[in-house]
């Protein structure tokens, strides 16, 4: 699934690098509201997209990055340059600022090895970096993001793990959570795990499934027709 804590921190269009954000219902001076207009059409009839595909800006490419059981440092970024999107603090629905934290996948999992790999179970297991290895870099995250640490706030994969993403701080941001929230669970599991039964099932392909949560994990579902 995510990165959570299995790291809790007690304590979208896609661009450049990674990080993090621990924010409370839309109020933390470092999240940054948008509005919530209507997502890409996928299928006016409602019915999965074709195998491989993805619609609108969901459709470009997502980083590279192999780094099994343990986070890359392949960003740089300055204390405060991040900014998490609030599209709905109520529902807890947040997005990561597209310049710090675009999405990262693993090549080595493909559509031709899913059944071997992510829809294996335990996969995730394999390649999740331990807490140890996560501390500096959760740290430095909420710094980049202007954040402090919430009981409240998930680690998270952008793309998770069971989609194939990977431990890169271009993939990992720490995610607010809705004010009603009393631990890490929040909307964004959810539609994690839809698309994981939707790429397991083929119903999208792999490649869909990243796009789409990369660039908007709120509208990833609509945007696939799911």
């Amino acid at each position: 699934m995510n990165f959570r804590n299995r790291f809790t921190l007690p304590a979208a269009f896609l661009f450049a690098a990674l990080v993090l954000t621990g924010c409370q219902q839309g109020t933390h001076p470092a999240a940054e509201a948008i509005t919530k207009g209507p997502s890409p059409a996928a299928s006016q009839t409602g019915a999965p997209v074709p195998v491989g595909a993805a619609s609108g800006a969901a459709a470009a490419a997502v980083k590279s990055i192999h780094s099994p059981g343990v986070v890359a440092s392949d960003e740089q970024l300055a204390t405060g340059q991040c900014a998490a999107k609030v599209v709905d603090a109520a529902t807890g629905e947040y997005l990561p600022d597209p310049a710090c934290t675009p999405g990262a996948a693993d090549p080595a999992v493909t559509q031709e090895n899913i059944d071997s790999t992510i829809c294996t179970s335990g996969y995730t297991a394999t390649v999740r970096p331990p807490a140890s290895n996560t501390d500096k870099v959760k740290a430095e995250s909420l710094r980049e993001y202007g954040q402090v640490p919430m009981k409240t706030t998930e680690y998270d994969h952008l793309i998770s793990l069971e989609l194939g993403g990977t431990n890169s701080v271009s993939n990992l941001w720490p995610e607010p959570n809705k004010a009603s929230a009393t631990g890490t669970t929040n909307p964004k599991d959810a539609v994690e795990n839809t698309l994981h039964k939707a790429v397991c099932t083929h119903r999208v392909t792999l490649s869909a499934a990243q796009k789409a949560i990369a660039h908007n994990w709120v509208t990833a579902l609509h945007d696939l027709g799911l």
